[in-house]
């Protein structure tokens, strides 16, 4: 089993900055790809970026160029760094991974943290 934290979340005016965490516990050595999706009111869930262990970065094109994706594997720890932030990014954010197990693969998601872009 794998648990994700996520935290970080709140308020903020456009064009100002936040940054969510998400701390992984459990059987942590099979991870590799940890990633953050976001759902909006009313959208379906969406990915935002994607980390693996050795630090290879993927960004959805809305966020490219704002969002910043890392990763303290001492620490168990991915974070997501959102810049110039607009009205649309508004959205609870989700952590995910996955495990393979015996061929069969595992998903896990966090519990979500509410970001929210308003004036």
């Amino acid at each position: 089993q794998v648990q994700l934290v996520e935290s970080g979340g709140g308020l903020v005016q456009p064009g100002g900055s936040l940054s969510v965490s998400c701390v992984a516990s459990g059987d942590i050595s099979r991870i590799n790809t940890v990633g953050w999706y976001r759902q909006a009111p009313g959208q379906q869930r969406e990915q935002v970026a994607g980390i693996t262990k050795g630090g290879s970065t993927n960004y959805a094109d809305s966020v490219k160029g704002r969002f910043t994706i890392s990763r303290d594997n001492a620490k168990n720890t991915v974070y997501l760094q959102m810049n110039s932030l607009k009205p649309e990014d508004t959205a609870v954010y989700y952590c995910y991974t996955y495990v393979w197990r015996a061929s069969a693969r595992y998903d896990y998601w966090g519990q979500g943290t509410q970001v929210t872009v308003s004036s």
